[in-house]
């Protein structure tokens, strides 16, 4: 199992990208959760199997239709096992 932090840079606020990966992270099987930073970058923590994590990674690097994703800084972490879903968080 694998742990990633994930920050996502460019037209990514209010364009619905916590959605689409909230979306997308559920059809896969990731848990975790999704939120804004006040930066401008959405920042993802999910935890799945290694092949969940690279299909949610290369979903967040294209992003909804009305994003521009710019950059995709991963981080890879220590897996904990601590979320029983995906959420988004305010």
């Amino acid at each position: 199992m694998k742990r990633v932090r994930v920050y996502v840079s460019g037209v990514v606020q209010g364009v619905g990208f916590r959605y689409f990966t909230k979306k997308v992270a559920r059809e896969i099987g990731v848990r975790g959760y999704v939120m804004n930073l006040n930066d401008g970058r959405v920042l993802v923590v999910a935890e799945g199997e290694e092949e969940q994590i690279e299909k949610l990674i290369s979903a967040l690097k294209v992003g909804p239709k009305s994003a521009i994703v710019k950059n995709v800084e991963v981080i890879e972490e220590e897996y904990k096992g601590e979320f029983e879903n995906f959420e988004v968080r305010y």
